[in-house]
């Protein structure tokens, strides 16, 4: 992972609850050395949406370099560079409500988003 960007600054942040969730899924999926990935593609209905899921850090080995790691608690982030650019200044969050319970992003460049909070527009 040395390769690989490791974010310190404000750039892009991971809650507490978020890194505390990320940790729970990996340790219930019997994978401590995964991290939850982000993508930000076209679609949705405000003409961005992020994708989540959860990788193994092996799988990215050979192109590390492309993504940009957070770091927190024990938790890991993994944005690619060219998602990185339409989150910056974001925050990622981990909301349990009566709604349900997701992760959620607090994106100052989103201009419009949908009620799901996976769709964006900038």
């Amino acid at each position: 992972m040395t390769s690989a960007a490791v974010l310190s600054s404000p750039s892009l942040t991971l809650s507490e609850r978020a890194a505390k969730r990320i940790v729970a899924i990996a340790a219930a999926d019997q994978a401590p050395d995964s991290a939850l990935r982000i993508t930000v593609e076209g679609g949705g209905c405000s003409g961005f949406q992020y994708k989540f899921d959860m990788v193994p850090l092996a799988t990215l080995a050979d192109r590390i370099g492309d993504y940009v790691v957070v770091e927190r608690n024990g938790a890991r982030l993994v944005v690619d560079t060219m998602s990185v650019e339409l989150m910056a200044g974001s925050e990622v969050d981990f909301v349990d409500d009566l709604l349900g319970s997701s992760f959620q992003i607090k994106n100052p460049n989103a201009t419009a988003s949908c009620g799901c909070g996976t769709s964006f527009s900038l």
